[in-house]
């Protein structure tokens, strides 16, 4: 691709709206989405805005829909999604628009905290650092759980690619459930019942249709669509006072 010229289209406005705008950007070796991006803000638009911090992988600022579909811009690379010798950049969907490439994450948030995302120490009220430290065996199945799950950093490429998301704003997306089922396997958290009361609403674990994007998508091989499917799992078992 060396010498060869690529033809961009990024979305341009804000919430009130906007449009494709159209470049064309030196194609390099080993060329990553994110460096397309900020080849057009250093070298040919200036006021193009949009987030990236770590370059690599490591905070999911940078997430955008490449070519219809939520990826990390710095783990892209052009030759796997350029669509004969062209890409089409659009903010993260399901998420309010602020300019350009960058989303108001504060929706999605907000969602952790109705899914009573916070973890609450089980012996330590009022957020009191506990007198012992409970012993958690890595072996015990419901640490596994917990493991799976853990490792989401809240880059919104989930949240974005969720169909449910979509049709119904009010759905506490595949995140906000995932980080909810590592609390509720977590032996030393004290917020269980509480917690499987905020995910069993209409907006809730219930609400998902299992069309399993999330898991597709996610770039740290997390799968949430299993988690929601554990939700649903110990919200029924737990109508009959049974802990599964």
């Amino acid at each position: 691709m060396q010498g060869d010229v690529m033809k961009v289209s990024v979305w341009r406005g804000d919430a009130e709206g906007g449009a494709l705008q159209h470049y064309e950007v030196p194609a390099r070796d080993n060329q990553t989405v994110l460096d397309v991006v900020t080849f057009i803000q250093r070298e040919l638009d200036p006021g193009l805005a949009y987030r990236f911090a770590c370059r690599v992988g490591m905070c999911g600022s940078c997430a955008m829909v490449v070519n219809g579909r939520a990826r990390w811009t710095c783990r892209t690379h052009v030759k796997r999604v350029a669509q004969g010798g062209t890409l089409e950049l659009r903010p993260l969907a399901n998420l309010p628009v602020i300019r350009d490439l960058a989303t108001d994450m504060a929706p999605f948030f907000d969602k952790w905290a109705r899914a009573k995302g916070t973890f609450q120490p089980k012996d330590a009220p009022d957020g009191a650092v506990p007198s012992e430290f409970h012993v958690v065996p890595p072996s015990s199945p419901k640490r596994q759980a917990a493991d799976a799950g853990i490792e989401c950093i809240g880059c919104g490429v989930c949240y974005a690619s969720c169909d449910i998301v979509a049709w119904n704003g009010e759905y506490l997306g595949p995140a906000a459930l995932n980080r909810a089922w590592t609390l509720v396997n977590d032996a030393r958290d004290g917020a269980r019942q509480e917690r499987l009361g905020a995910v069993a609403g209409d907006a809730g674990c219930h609400a998902c249709h299992s069309t399993q994007s999330c898991t597709e998508r996610c770039p740290k091989g997390i799968d949430p669509s299993g988690a929601i499917a554990g939700l649903k799992r110990t919200l029924f078992w737990n109508v009959f006072g049974l802990d599964r």
